[in-house]
């Protein structure tokens, strides 16, 4: 035998003596062998799918392994196995769907976890894992939105920043009143504060989308105050996002879509691509793991818009046409200049709906085992999003914020944002004799620049460029915690005991922009008056005195149009601290009756201490029926951004522009007009429900109440007068150095009451080989102003302005007080279906003219897809959101402005976009 064939012969003996042996087996469930199951070694890059009667084989040295199975809707399985030499090992597997059981949860409790209907609490748990396979929805905030009726949020438009990060609630309260955690600890809000036409305007959320769902494993929904437990903001209850920690497989999801839909423009607009990988490695040979994830996004913009019926050109843009020509008086010459140019009306209609948005994110989730009794962990990641949303269009008409020679016909400026945001969690847990402990720190910051392009500075005339730098947003948040439990088996049936200390640290910057974004350059001041009497005037941006007017004889708008720069003195740099220590009794009394008792302490360095405690308890009648109730107060911090945040925006305000300033409480306008400094909110929440498990239904109903005092809100416009009382001429003297018209405010202003009842109905059934489950949900809610509003002396006879008609909408009826879920899941061979049906409640216009507060009524969305394995690990998933295309009801004449709106951009219930057909590639090996 030739030496280089005799050497290729010995190496494949030696392979096999050592590869020689097998372990393989069967998987299925108590019906059917399962295709597609993941088998795998833990600790090993080894693993195999199961084929289509469910049969694996792994090829293996000769040792003793854990094996582990799993696969998508069933609980994961562990056994352990030993191979000897020239022997080849069976190991079959039996799957329960987890259908079949309860999901367990950590949140809401420092013990043991619980399955889902044993908790103290309500508590919902999303599979997004799951859900990102057949859900046409991409991104967390929609997924949820459609998934979790108590969970509202909606893509804005028309609304600057608060288009690119959306506002999300739960239970109908504000965007800052529910907590997010990321396993378990805290994570930062954005740097934005919501300012204009929408749900929670005032507020300040966290971006949910800035997390990609390829890192998420699944979602936890405590629904109910949680302040007690985890502190500040958690009045409306707590959202804990469990990241993935999946090791030895690739996942790859590649969604592709747009909106085919009646008012698509050329039938179809919004394209959205969105790419996920995850990737994980076992660490070590003691269960450690890294798992990477990533994302790629991009959206295109959709447009909504109507007709726009009001005044394009008037006869300044053309004194000829005057009534008198040469002598323009402001007369509506729009059909005889569109025809001259060769025009349409279309040509100057604004641009309404979804933003355009692309970027990418990349997270990680790691733990690795020091010792037998602890390990190091860490997670973190970035996120980068550059978006462009249109504001409204200015028309030649417009004098006063357009320059004929620079856009003859007017223009729509384009507000672009680039969002930063990028977060680091470490720390070490273990256990010390017979305590868990557990210390971290958690890093968060976001951060968001505005560009303002297509657009000019009226008030600097012809030398007008045609982009501005803006300025932008901070927000930096560190928290350290040290957290210690312990379970005492003997007292009673068992108590854990569980205390633990916090230290957080929060900044919150405004950075300047470019001095022409914000200067008025036609200001001028009066510094005395010449020999004949008339006044001297020197040029100075903060003047009160206009020199530069527009054709009609209005002084011209100075700063960025559509959105003004952050000048100097806007700039802020503030920070502040919290400490806080807890302590967390649960005591099984025996083993159906538990009681869980908590109390914490914080103290913030701007505002003063709060104390608040919490009681909870269940009792198991029977392993089919349970009761629950809890009883907690809670508080709210009002956020630095509430604190420290002043600008000049040009907001729309029914059917008008208006430059509106917002000023902080210690200003002096604040103090001429009487607004109070800002305290925290506190709160009173009491629940009470049931859960029963009856086998394949299992059913869980609570009602709650939730009152909230002090609660703080973005005011009405005030303004003042140049020929007014002298204070009213100092008011008026400030606002229009801050190149502002009118005033807003954040102010303890109002006491709120929420009361509602979620239910929860799933039923699962195995019908022939098939899978079948049926989830039926639904929330009921309603939130009321209740007492006096909170006005000072100085604001007697302004109360309607303090808390305006509009904001009294946005917090009761602006978005669906009733929502309902029904789910369809069935599945069977290579085949699995999904059809959704969410109803959507009525909702009220958000304006301050009664006569046009609307009411929408309730719709139904519909959802439909279908996917097929086409072998183990790759599957295609077709489907659409709104199927049958279904709008909100149309906005009557008065609220159209004239024709620009066909659907309500202030009171959303689903969004206006349409329907939304998907295509979606899953690549798992």
């Amino acid at each position: 035998m030739k030496p280089k064939l005799y050497a290729l012969v010995w190496l494949f003996l030696l392979s096999y003596t050592a590869y020689g042996q097998t372990i393989e087996g069967i998987v299925a469930d108590k019906k059917q062998p399962l295709v597609g199951a993941s088998v795998k070694i833990v600790g090993r890059n080894t693993g195999a799918a199961t084929d289509l009667g469910g049969h694996y084989k792994i090829a293996i040295q000769p040792g003793t392994y854990k094996v582990s199975v799993s696969y998508i809707g069933y609980q994961t399985a562990t056994k352990d196995v030993t191979v000897t030499t020239g022997q080849n090992a069976s190991l079959d597997f039996i799957l329960n769907s987890t259908d079949d059981l309860n999901e367990v949860v950590v949140l809401g409790s420092r013990s043991a976890p619980r399955s889902q209907l044993t908790t103290v609490v309500p508590v919902d748990v999303v599979d997004v894992k799951q859900i990102a396979q057949y859900s046409p929805q991409v991104s967390i905030n929609q997924i949820l939105n459609y998934v979790a009726p108590s969970f509202t949020s909606n893509t804005q438009a028309l609304s600057d920043g608060t288009d690119h990060i959306d506002p999300a609630s739960l239970r109908g309260l504000g965007p800052d009143q529910v907590l997010v955690l990321i396993n378990g600890k805290r994570r930062h809000t954005t740097s934005l504060v919501n300012i204009n036409g929408s749900f929670g305007k005032g507020s300040v959320g966290t971006d949910l989308n800035a997390i990609p769902t390829a890192a998420i494993k699944r979602i936890e929904i405590l629904r109910d105050g949680a302040a007690a437990q985890y502190g500040s903001d958690a009045i409306a209850g707590v959202i804990n996002i469990i990241l993935n920690d999946e090791v030895n497989k690739v996942n790859v999801n590649v969604s592709t879509g747009g909106y085919v839909s009646k008012h698509s423009e050329n039938n179809l607009d919004g394209q959205n691509v969105q790419a996920n990988i995850n990737y994980g490695l076992p660490l070590g040979d003691k269960g450690g793991f890294i798992n990477l994830a990533g994302s790629y996004d991009y959206r295109n913009y959709t447009n909504r818009t109507g007709t726009f019926t009001g005044t394009i050109f008037n006869d300044y843009n053309d004194p000829a046409l005057a009534t008198v020509p040469g002598t323009p008086t402001g007369k509506d010459i729009t059909d005889q200049e569109l025809a001259k140019r060769g025009l349409t009306r279309n040509d100057f209609n604004s641009r309404i709906g979804q933003s355009a948005n692309r970027g990418g994110s990349l997270f990680f989730n790691a733990s690795l085992p020091v010792s037998d009794k602890a390990e190091v962990y860490a997670f973190g990641g970035l996120n980068y999003r550059h978006a462009e949303a249109a504001a409204f269009f200015r028309t030649p008409s417009q004098l006063t914020q357009n320059n004929d020679t620079i856009y003859p016909n007017g223009f729509l400026p384009l507000i672009v944002t680039d969002n930063r945001d990028k977060s680091l969690a470490a720390g070490i847990r273990g256990s010390l004799h017979e305590w868990k402990v557990d210390f971290s720190n958690t890093f968060g910051e976001n951060g968001v620049d505005f560009t303002v392009d297509n657009t000019l500075n009226a008030s600097m005339l012809k030398a007008s460029p045609t982009s501005f730098e803006a300025g932008g947003y901070r927000f930096q948040q560190n928290t350290t915690n040290l957290d210690f439990s312990r379970f005492f088996s003997d007292p009673l049936n068992g108590i854990n005991v569980a205390f633990g200390a916090e230290h957080r640290y929060e900044n919150y910057r405004i950075l300047p922009g470019e001095t022409s974004s914000y200067t008025n350059y036609g200001n001028a001041l009066k510094i005395g008056t010449d020999a004949t009497g008339k006044p001297i005037l020197i040029p100075d941006p903060k003047g009160n005195i206009p020199t530069r007017f527009a054709a009609n004889g209005n002084a011209f708008a100075g700063g960025a149009q559509s959105f003004p720069g952050f000048s100097p003195d806007n700039a802020t740099n503030a920070s502040r601290t919290a400490i806080a220590g807890y302590g967390d009794v649960e005591v099984n009394f025996t083993e159906k009756l538990l009681v869980d008792g908590a109390l914490r302490f914080e103290n913030y360095s701007d505002f003063g201490s709060t104390l608040n405690w919490k009681l909870a308890g269940r009792y198991l009648f029977s392993p089919k029926l349970l009761i629950r109730a809890a009883a907690s107060t809670g508080f709210r911090a009002p956020s630095l951004h509430q604190r420290y945040f002043n600008a000049t925006s040009s907001i729309f305000t029914d059917g008008a522009f208006v430059e509106s300033g917002t000023f902080t409480n210690d200003s002096r306008v604040a103090a001429l007009l009487g607004i109070p400094k800002l305290k925290q909110e506190t709160s009173r929440s009491y629940s009470a429900g049931l859960t029963s498990n009856l086998g394949p239904l299992k059913l869980t109903v609570d009602g709650y109440y939730i009152r909230i005092d002090d609660r703080i809100v973005y005011t009405g416009q005030f303004s003042g007068k140049q020929n007014g009382t002298p204070k009213e001429q100092e008011i008026y003297n400030i606002l229009r150095s801050a190149n502002a018209q009118t005033a807003r405010f954040f102010a303890n202003a109002i006491n709120t009451e929420t009361k509602g009842i979620d239910v929860v109905i799933t039923y699962t059934a195995h019908p022939g080989k098939g899978n079948f489950k049926a989830d039926l949900s639904g929330t009921f809610t309603k939130t009321s102003l209740v007492g006096p509003i909170h006005s000072s002396s100085q604001l007697a006879g302004l109360e309607s302005t303090y808390f305006d008609e509009a904001s009294r909408i946005y917090l009761e009826s602006a978005v669906p007080q009733t929502k309902a879920n029904l789910s369809l899941n069935y599945s069977i061979q290579k085949w699995g279906f999904f059809l959704r049906n969410v109803y959507f409640g009525k909702v009220t216009e958000a304006t301050n003219i009664v006569a046009n507060q609307d009411v929408y009524s309730g719709k139904v969305v519909t959802d439909l897809s279908a996917s097929y394995r086409f072998i183990p690990g790759l599957q295609l998933t077709i489907g659409a959101n709104n199927l049958l295309d279904v709008y909100p009801d149309e906005l009557s004449l008065a609220n159209q402005s004239s024709g620009r709106f066909l659907y309500s951009r202030a009171s959303q219930q689903f969004g206006f976009n349409g329907r939304f057909l998907f295509a979606r590639l899953s690549l798992s090996f």
